[in-house]
């Protein structure tokens, strides 16, 4: 099994098979893609529907000296197998294993690492100049998706790229959002190879030679050119951006991929291949639904996905769509605003009873957060469903357009915190610090699954910008009320009183996915532990409280230290010219790698027995009488 695949243990290896043996080695690539990821879980539709593709890239070009970008990079299973991982696929996305996205750390042939979306034209078009302005000669190339290619970074990369006229820039339109109809057939695979082939590419020059002398026949032959193309491919709008544009041919025809990739390379100037895929090409179940095989965990390939048992824990996520349904239901302006995220946001619910107030905008996170300031101006609430990871590309935005006018926005803040197999690329690490410090912006932080119902609704009834941020995966079991009712602003709860007298007692200050390990640590120390709820405004009044009955204080969230919560609280602390010993628990200045979401979060030190032993190795001294608060160490 696997006889050919068996032999790729690098580019340079598949380079010296026979042409008529790729067909053979794709047949095995595609089953070994579905043989390791049913096994270790990942990305599947996306990475059968580019065997063809990456087997003929890697053929026809001299990888790694030519740069290949894999645009989000959940593409790329095939592209890791044939440059020396193969072995390495049962590690994918665990813990010291292999990532699931491009990683320059990981490989010379993941030339820029790539997780988030429409980032390739931009990385493949500097290092394609920075070939040139260094005198070597090779491609850069970049693989592009058609959902990516509907965020604005890549048309700015467009935009840049095609004034260079003697760049090697090779950018491939991965369009595999469509079916395989009879344009993409025998008469458009030889259209394909005639554009990109030398003898087109020369009678164009020498005709525009010709025709220059005379500038309205000049004109009159390129827009007879355009709509010629045009009638069988969509080539004028890349072509105004100084592109060449080739295509769309059949991205699993390897006798149409090769050829036009051989033309490719002896052309100058930036060229725009478009080819046509299927997402999970090959495995009828995954082609039958891409959207339930784009991330599955691990399943029998014979047998399929199997629906999820009913009963058990709810997801955050599912809290948030039934949420948002209740929410329109009672109030008509309520809208839910998407960035390409339905599924993984929990909003095909919503967009089925309410199609008219659900907007998809496609990987347009600046767009989508301007977008919905605009609606508020006119009264509606928007609800920005949208992850923590890619929340920050709409940063401008949310300081500019939402929060310097003050316009109620809620923003549902998903994968808040680690988010395990993914890993550094898609962790919602940052937003409590990069949310904080913005004038009249409201972060709330649910402890459970009624909690962040609650909130939500809260979010709706500030005249403001708010925010919800709550994690990936099941909460804790606790039933959601149907009944909707808003929190008072800004303030916390205790959940638990210590019993120990004053000179012993500690006060735990825990935010959000923190209060439940709090909890336990705190019963293990008998600490007071208080569910504080909301980070901005923080409840200064409870931070006050205790600090006057406690001897120290320690703050827990599942984010970055620097900025976040806890810091929220020592200035707290500091407006009130009160001092005591803090401790501030929450994730370390490093970006956190993939594995198991517990496992990764008590190798933080934030489970119960993590808390409580940073607790103790803060605080507490030992003497014959036991544990006890060490004066010494609150001094140090």
């Amino acid at each position: 099994m696997y006889d050919l695949l068996k032999t790729i243990d690098d580019p340079v290896a598949l380079r010296r098979l026979e042409r008529r043996e790729l067909s053979p080695l794709a047949d095995e690539l595609r089953a070994f893609v579905l043989d390791s990821v049913s096994q270790t879980g990942g990305h599947l539709s996306s990475n059968l529907g580019t065997v063809e593709l990456t087997i003929a890239l890697h053929y026809v070009f001299d990888t790694p000296n030519d740069r290949i970008v894999w645009d989000v990079g959940h593409q790329t299973y095939p592209h890791k197998i044939l440059t020396g991982r193969r072995d390495k696929m049962g590690t994918l996305r665990q813990a010291g294993g292999i990532s699931g996205f491009p990683r320059r750390d990981e490989s010379e042939f993941d030339t820029f690492g790539t997780a988030h979306s429409s980032t390739s034209i931009s990385a493949a078009l500097g290092m394609a100049h920075a070939s040139k302005l260094k005198g070597e000669s090779r491609y850069s190339i970049a693989v592009i998706g058609d959902g990516a290619m509907t965020a604005g970074m890549a048309f700015e990369a467009l935009n840049n790229g095609g004034v260079a006229d003697d760049l090697p820039l090779l950018v491939v339109l991965n369009d595999n959002d469509m079916s395989i109809s009879p344009p993409v057939g025998a008469l458009n695979r030889y259209l394909a190879r005639l554009m990109s082939g030398r003898f087109y590419a020369a009678a164009k020059k020498g005709v525009e030679r010709v025709l220059s002398v005379a500038p309205p026949m000049l004109e009159l032959a390129r827009r007879i050119e355009e709509h010629a193309k045009g009638m069988v491919v969509p080539a004028t709008m890349f072509e105004e951006f100084g592109f060449n544009y080739i295509g769309p041919i059949d991205g699993h025809d390897l006798e149409s991929l090769i050829p036009t990739l051989q033309n490719i390379k002896g052309l100058k100037g930036p060229q725009f291949l478009h080819v046509v895929t299927r997402k999970g090409q090959g495995y009828k179940l995954a082609e039958a639904d891409p959207v339930l095989y784009h991330g599955p965990s691990k399943f029998n390939p014979a047998e399929g996905i199997k629906p999820s048992k009913p009963g058990g824990r709810k997801t955050y996520t599912q809290v948030f769509g039934e949420w948002l349904c209740d929410a329109a239901e009672l109030d008509a302006r309520v809208v839910g605003i998407t960035p390409a995220m339905r599924e993984g946001s929990g909003l095909v619910e919503f967009e089925r009873r309410f199609p008219n107030r659900y907007h998809d905008v496609g990987i347009a996170e600046q767009h989508a957060v301007t977008f919905a300031g605009g609606m508020a101006t006119e009264g509606l609430k928007p609800v920005v469903a949208i992850y923590s990871t890619f929340l920050q590309r709409g940063y401008d935005q949310l300081i500019h357009d939402i929060a310097l006018q003050n316009l109620p926005v809620l923003f549902a803040i998903d994968r808040a915190g680690l988010v395990g197999a993914d890993g550094a690329t898609h962790a919602g690490a940052y937003d409590i610090a990069f949310l904080r410090c913005i004038p009249n912006m409201t972060i709330m932080v649910p402890a459970d699954e009624n909690e962040c119902r609650q909130m939500l609704h809260t979010g709706l009834t500030i005249d403001g910008p708010s925010a919800v941020r709550y994690p990936r995966g099941a909460g804790t079991g606790v039933e959601t009320v149907k009944h909707l009712a808003a929190l008072p602003i800004g303030k916390g709860v205790v959940v638990r009183e210590s019993g120990k007298p004053a000179g012993h007692r500690i006060a735990i200050l825990a935010f959000g996915t923190m209060v439940a390990p709090s909890l336990d640590a705190g019963i293990a120390l008998d600490a007071t532990v208080a569910n504080m709820r909301f980070v901005k405004p923080v409840d200064h009044e409870l931070i006050r409280q205790l600090a006057q009955t406690h001897d120290v204080l320690v703050t827990v969230e599942e984010g970055c230290i620097m900025g976040g919560a806890g810091t929220a609280c020592v200035e707290s602390l500091l407006a009130s010219g009160l001092s005591r010993p803090v401790l501030q628990l929450g994730l370390p200045d490093q970006f956190i790698d993939h594995g198991d979401p517990a496992k990764l979060l008590s190798g933080c030190g934030l489970d119960a027995s993590g808390i409580a032993a940073s607790i103790r190795q803060r605080f507490f001294a030992k003497d014959g009488a036991g544990e006890k608060i060490s004066v010494a160490k609150l001094v140090a």
